[in-house]
């Protein structure tokens, strides 16, 4: 891109505040003030949308390299700028798996390619997802796609000796290990939220306890050998106050909550419908509030989508046989706004600290999560957040439709995102 473009956003609520002029030169934001000139630049009239620091993913899924039916970097990238994503962490459950610096090294490179936002891969903790051997670590930080998270998510690193391991090993560049927390054994053949629900249905139950009893043993881990866990898509009230507790003692701890389990509960899998399946459970209406209030106060750092496309014949089937996961990157801002910000828990303010400034502090991602204002990086999104309409997936980037939100109405609309200053889409459309 030429270096010295400019444009001027006129008029835009930079976290929800009063409406300022914000000009971007080349990638970087150059000043904010009202009445900016806008001799030579491009001038963009906001409306007084919403003005955000671009977000910030920990919890993506590109399944590039190996499952292209399912979703690319390329695909998956386009999907994030929809969703106001200027950058993600892909995870590691790709096939080959990237638990070595030439897989992470791969998946680093096309996202530089194809340029929709930045791309940062997760490494695996163990060979092979297996939960038997530590994966390379510090090859895959020291490779050029620079790794600092790590996780067998999908699965559960179960072994106390190989989880504290990892988490004395990422210590040495203060790495983070992000734990997908389920108890493979009190877990056998679940299908859904133990509970009244899945003994009414009669499906097999995914009990709190077995999201809980890892966390319990995580924090106590990670405080004793003095290195960061973070716990992937918390999902229970019982989890909440275990985090929260291990907070209050000061502990390396920091916590992650999906869109839908903000919003979904368990009474969906009344319909058998599989879109509905996912891992871990929608859970019950009082761990929903729960988690809601855990975001709100802060004792949940972040929202991640944990973005989980599959092929439609991977869901269009029978419950048993349906895969688990739903896609999220092009309405989780919608979600948040919904659920946290319509009601009054957070501010716009807020939503940036939770979906851009905690992630990327979390991930150690240079250049994002920062401040609107002159100096910093132009990665930016604009929000139109009186807009109300119905969830289409037939018009999403991503190549998977799997949604739980299909024909439910959603508030905002990501009108615009930059990437480093460069436009990546413009009124809703990719560029």
């Amino acid at each position: 891109m030429n270096e010295q473009k400019r444009t001027l956003l006129r008029g835009a609520r930079i976290l929800g505040g009063q409406p300022q002029d914000v000009l971007i030169e080349g990638g970087t934001i150059a000043a904010v003030e009202r009445g900016i000139g806008a001799a030579g630049a491009e001038v963009i009239d906001t409306g007084g949308a919403v003005l955000l620091p671009g977000l910030v993913d920990l919890h993506t899924h590109l399944r590039e390299p190996g499952r292209e039916d399912s979703e690319t970097v390329l695909t998956g990238t386009r999907a994030a700028a929809r969703g106001g994503y200027t950058a993600v962490h892909a995870m590691a459950n790709t096939f080959p798996v990237a638990d070595t610096a030439g897989v992470v090294e791969q998946v680093w490179r096309l996202g530089k390619e194809y340029g929709y936002c930045d791309v940062r891969p997760v490494g695996a903790v163990t060979v092979g997802l297996e939960g038997k051997q530590l994966a390379e670590l510090g090859a895959m930080h020291d490779s050029a796609a620079g790794v600092r998270v790590f996780s067998d998510d999908g699965k559960c690193v179960d072994d106390a000796v190989i989880m504290r391991r990892a988490l004395e090993y990422v210590k040495a560049f203060d790495g983070v290990v992000a734990q997908h927390a389920q108890e493979p054994r009190l877990t056998e053949g679940a299908q859904m939220n133990e509970g009244t629900v899945s003994a009414e249905l009669g499906l097999a139950g995914w009990p709190a306890v077995a999201e809980e009893s890892i966390i319990a043993r995580d924090v106590l881990l990670a405080a004793h050998v003095g290195s960061r866990v973070h716990i992937c898509h918390l999902s229970t009230a019982g989890s909440v106050e275990l985090v929260r507790w291990a907070k209050s003692k000061g502990w390396q701890v920091t916590a992650e909550v999906t869109p839908h389990h903000l919003l979904l509960t368990d009474e969906l899998v009344r319909s058998y419908d599989p879109v509905y399946k996912v891992n871990p459970p929608l859970r019950t209406e009082a761990d929903v509030l729960a988690l809601r209030e855990a975001l709100a106060d802060g004792t949940i750092d972040c929202v991640a989508t944990d973005h989980a496309p599959h092929p439609h014949e991977d869901k269009d089937c029978e419950w048993g046989a349906a895969a688990m996961g739903m896609v999220g990157l092009e309405t989780a801002l919608s979600v948040v706004q919904h659920t946290m910000v319509d009601t009054g828990l957070l501010d716009w303010a807020q939503v940036a600290d939770r979906m851009s400034h905690r992630p990327a502090a979390i991930g150690r991602l240079a250049g994002h999560g920062r401040p609107v204002s002159p100096g910093e990086p132009a990665s930016l999104v604009l929000l139109d957040a009186d807009y109300r309409g119905q969830v289409d997936p037939a018009g999403f980037a991503s190549r998977s439709g799997n949604t739980p939100y299909e024909g439910r109405e959603l508030p905002g609309r990501v009108t615009h995102t930059w990437l480093r200053g460069r436009a990546t889409v413009v009124d809703g459309t990719l560029v």
